[in-house]
């Protein structure tokens, strides 16, 4: 495999009612430095029905390019279409690196294409990065339960891929009337080709825990002792008007169910404050708040790891912490007329 004729960072773009999805406006930020790093273009993928009109956005947001396969018989997500679509264009234009958001889609999408190639494919991925010289993309992500970093490389093939986490890349401030060129792709494919047919959208109207939409997050772990205990994260959450968050101990204690669960396992979350009781930090969980703009850790251990990523932390027994602060900010809250902050 001649390595000279792969170039490019590309970025799957995941599309569902007209609208992008934000974790690939986050990966086109972390493809624009990833491409300005190895001195190649930035290009979006966009697959889908009456869908061109998207390829503005993606240029405000980092693209230089659009590859564009705007059909009908791609209305819906589904695999064997949108596989044969990818892998016509990566066959006609030879990309360095392949982006896809670690979604229900992208993941899918992501290990159909990798199977056919056949390439690498890096799942899960949390932090990214590309050797100037060589190309070799550091796709990194938590393993052995979340007890170390470690870095996958793709040696031997082109082009490079990997699903990364929602919420964990930033995207660019979008630039307002930034300018690309859109290539117009199509393919030769018709419906009695696809195996799989959509013959009813159902939409979900079971109401379900969203963390990940959250601005306040207050989280446990284990160091509240008991499912009891815990009932002080209920309390703080609450009061300031707050998602319930638990490190993974306390899922599977059955503390609490797995939609609150934060960290590499469960939720990747990026509230305006995030609260850690009794968590200890481990690098499973703190992949999964990092982002956070304030965080703020409570543990009566001063030498635990939590302490090393907080903005502020508090040094002491949380069950006699955490009331004093439900008095106060309920106390604050009755003067000011407020229900929550």
């Amino acid at each position: 495999m001649d390595f000279q004729d792969y170039q490019g960072v590309w970025v799957f773009i995941e599309e569902k009612d007209g609208a992008i999805a934000p974790v690939s406006l986050e990966l086109l930020g972390a493809g624009r430095r990833l491409a300005d790093k190895r001195g190649v273009e930035l290009a979006g993928v966009l697959i889908g029905d009456h869908i061109k009109h998207l390829a503005k956005t993606l240029f405000e947001y980092g693209a230089d390019l659009a590859y564009v396969y705007d059909d009908p018989i791609f209305k819906h997500y589904r695999t064997e279409s949108f596989m044969k679509a990818l892998l016509d264009c990566s066959a006609k234009y030879k990309p360095e690196i392949i982006l896809y958001g670690a979604t229900s889609t992208g993941k899918d999408l992501a290990s159909a294409v990798a199977t056919d190639l056949p390439t690498g494919l890096t799942a899960d991925t949390t932090e990214l990065d590309v050797e100037e010289d060589t190309g070799l993309l550091l796709a990194s992500r938590p393993a052995f339960g979340g007890n170390i970093m470690a870095t996958i490389l793709c040696k031997k093939y082109r082009p490079q891929m990997a699903t990364v986490r929602a919420k964990v890349m930033k995207a660019l401030p979008p630039e307002s009337g930034r300018l690309g060129r859109v290539v117009e792709e199509s393919i030769l494919l018709q419906e009695e080709d696809i195996r799989t047919k959509v013959l009813e959208i159902v939409k979900e109207t079971t109401k379900k825990v969203r963390i990940d939409e959250a601005d306040i997050i207050v989280a446990g772990g284990k160091g509240l002792g008991s499912a009891e205990g815990f009932q002080l994260v209920h309390q703080l959450a609450e009061t300031l008007g707050g998602a319930v968050g638990a490190s993974r101990d306390v899922v599977e204690a059955g503390w609490v169910e797995h939609a609150h669960q934060v960290g590499q396992t469960g939720v990747t979350v990026t509230p305006k404050i995030y609260i850690a009781i009794g968590i200890s930090g481990a690098i499973q969980h703190i992949v999964g708040m990092k982002n956070s703009s304030l965080i703020i850790a409570i543990n009566k251990d001063p030498q635990a790891p939590i302490f090393e990523s907080c903005h502020y932390g508090i040094v002491g027994d949380a069950f006699e912490i955490v009331p004093l602060l439900i008095d106060r900010f309920q106390e604050v809250m009755s003067k000011e007329g407020v229900s929550h902050v």
